[in-house]
């Protein structure tokens, strides 16, 4: 664990931030050493490895899917899954809302939305997600809460470009906030920033962070997928 971890926690808790621990590629003993400080929050993006140290750590982790999420492994996560950031269509909501109907849940989501000037990033369009709000079929799945968005700024150094993305992103928070309220959406939670621009995204709005290598150091190899 880094030092920075305790001073970090700290900044966030003064601005009432969440903050996801991103323990991806990191071993169940660094994600432990965090519990004992009182984190709770841990993020994977993952499906394999997330099942991998689900099982090793106390039932009282909550675990949040980052990563890119195939319909045909939601499965696997359904049973624990505390928070799912990642969803892009409208047919993996679907699936979700399957999977936690069969465990008895509600699948507490959020929507990532394409806010970067990359190619290498997924998401939906500011078109696309305000379709899946107005889609007839988005409210007929009772067994999924959307209580928010996710978005991944542009990794750069310009900071008037991340921050516009940011903004962007919050203004159409509010947005939908205002004007899409049901029993199956209640938008209470903007995820934005990570450990290279998460002080930007708070100033922007943001009330959850996903920070990795600022907590944990540099990532290690990558676990195998399922």
């Amino acid at each position: 664990m880094d030092s920075n971890y305790l001073e970090i926690k700290k900044w966030c808790n003064e601005r009432k931030v969440n903050l996801v621990a991103i323990s991806k590629t990191h071993p169940v003993e660094s994600i432990t050493l965090l519990y004992k400080e009182g984190q709770r929050m841990f993020g994977e993006n993952k499906v394999q490895e997330i099942m991998m140290k689900e099982c090793q750590l106390p039932p009282d982790v909550q675990w949040h899917l980052v990563g890119h999420l195939q319909s045909n492994k939601v499965k696997f996560i359904a049973p624990f899954i505390s928070l799912i950031h990642s969803v892009d269509s409208l047919k993996l909501l679907q699936e979700i809302n399957k999977q936690a109907l069969k465990n008895s849940r509600i699948q507490n989501v959020l929507l990532q939305v394409f806010i970067a000037d990359e190619n290498t990033k997924f998401g939906l369009s500011k078109e696309e997600c305000f379709s899946l709000f107005e889609n007839k079929e988005t409210a007929k799945l009772k067994n999924i809460r959307i209580e928010g968005l996710m978005g991944m700024a542009t990794n750069s150094d310009d900071e008037k470009k991340v921050r516009k993305e940011f903004k962007g992103l919050k203004k159409m928070f509010d947005t939908i906030a205002k004007k899409y309220a049901s029993d199956n959406i209640e938008m209470k939670t903007l995820s934005m920033g990570m450990s290279s621009d998460y002080k930007i995204a708070v100033e922007e709005g943001s009330n959850m962070v996903r920070l990795g290598s600022v907590i944990f150091g540099e990532r290690k190899a990558p676990i195998t997928s399922l």
